[in-house]
C-alpha cells in the first residue's frame, strides 16, 4: 500500500559555528560561497544532509569538504533549529545548527565547494568598529548570534572555557579565553576562587611553565572531570571593565 503525504517535502541542513581564540579574540570559521545562491557571500560551514546521515555527521563532513580541517577532541553540541519558510531561495530548507569550538586551530584551506576560508574575529564580523558588519548568507548572521550567546552563557555554569585552551595551561591563559569570549576580564579574585574552588574543574600537574620576566613562572593546569560551576561565575562585560 502506497502512501501519498498531504505535506509537501523539505530539505534539511546542518551548518555549524567553529570557535578559537586567535591573537586573543574570539574568532568563528567563515566560507566564501562559490555558488548561488549568495555566490561570493560569506558563511558559516554547512550543507545538506545525505540520506544516510544524521544532523551531526553531515556537519563534520561538510566542514572537512569546505574547509579541509578534519574533525578531532572537539566539543560539540547542538545549537538549535531553524525553520523560517524563507530562509533559503531554493526552497524550503530546515537547518540543524551546531556549535564547536576547539584551540589552536590552524589556519583553514577551501574545498570544492568553498572560493575561501578563513578565520574572522567575532566582533568584525558582527559589529565593527568601523564600517558595516558583515552580511552573511542566508540566516546565518542570526545563527551566529545566538551562537556566540550560547558560548558567553555557558561560560558562566560550565567549565567550557578550558576547551579553548590546549593543554597545559596557566591560570592567565584561562582567564584570556573569558576576556575574548565575554569582552572584557572576569574579576580577578572571583575567577580564582570559582576555578580554584570548584573540584575538577581545573587539576594541577605540579609542574611550571617558561618564565618570561625573571620571577617564578605560572602553575601549570590541565582539565578536570567537572563540567558544571555553582554557583555560577558572573559575566564580564565591557561596560563593567570600563
Amino acid at each position: 500500500m502506497s502512501y501519498v503525504s498531504e505535506y509537501p517535502p523539505f530539505s534539511v541542513t546542518a551548518d555549524i559555528a567553529v570557535f578559537t581564540i586567535r591573537d586573543g579574540a574570539l574568532s568563528v570559521l567563515l566560507v566564501e560561497r562559490a555558488k548561488d545562491p549568495y555566490a561570493g557571500s560569506w558563511a558559516l560551514p554547512g550543507g545538506f544532509i545525505d540520506p544516510d546521515e544524521d544532523a551531526e555527521t553531515a556537519a563534520w563532513r561538510e566542514l572537512q569538504e569546505e574547509t579541509g580541517l578534519e574533525r578531532a577532541a572537539w566539543h560539540l553540541e547542538q545549537l538549535r533549529t531553524y525553520t523560517a519558510p524563507d530562509r533559503d531561495p531554493r526552497g524550503r530548507t530546515v537547518s540543524v545548527a551546531h556549535v564547536a569550538l576547539a584551540p589552536d586551530l590552524p589556519d583553514p584551506s577551501a574545498g570544492d565547494d568553498a572560493a575561501d576560508a578563513r578565520w574572522w574575529a567575532v566582533d568584525d564580523v558582527l559589529e565593527p568598529e568601523e564600517g558595516e558588519a558583515l552580511a552573511l548568507a542566508f540566516d546565518h548572521r542570526e545563527i551566529l548570534l545566538d551562537a556566540r550567546e550560547r558560548v558567553r552563557a555557558k561560560l558562566e555554569y560550565t567549565t567550557l572555557a578550558a576547551a579553548f585552551v590546549a593543554e597545559p595551561f596557566t591560570l592567565a591563559e584561562l582567564r584570556r579565553v573569558y576576556t575574548a569570549v565575554w569582552g572584557a576580564p572576569p574579576d580577578l579574585g572571583n575567577f580564582r576562587r570559582k576555578v580554584l574552588g570548584t573540584e575538577g574543574f581545573v587539576v594541577p600537574t605540579n609542574t611550571h611553565g617558561t618564565s618570561s620576566g625573571g620571577g617564578r613562572s605560572a602553575l601549570l593546569y590541565r582539565r578536570g572531570s567537572a563540567t558544571t560551576v555553582s554557583p555560577p561565575m558572573a559575566r564580564s562585560t565591557a561596560s563593567d571593565a570600563g
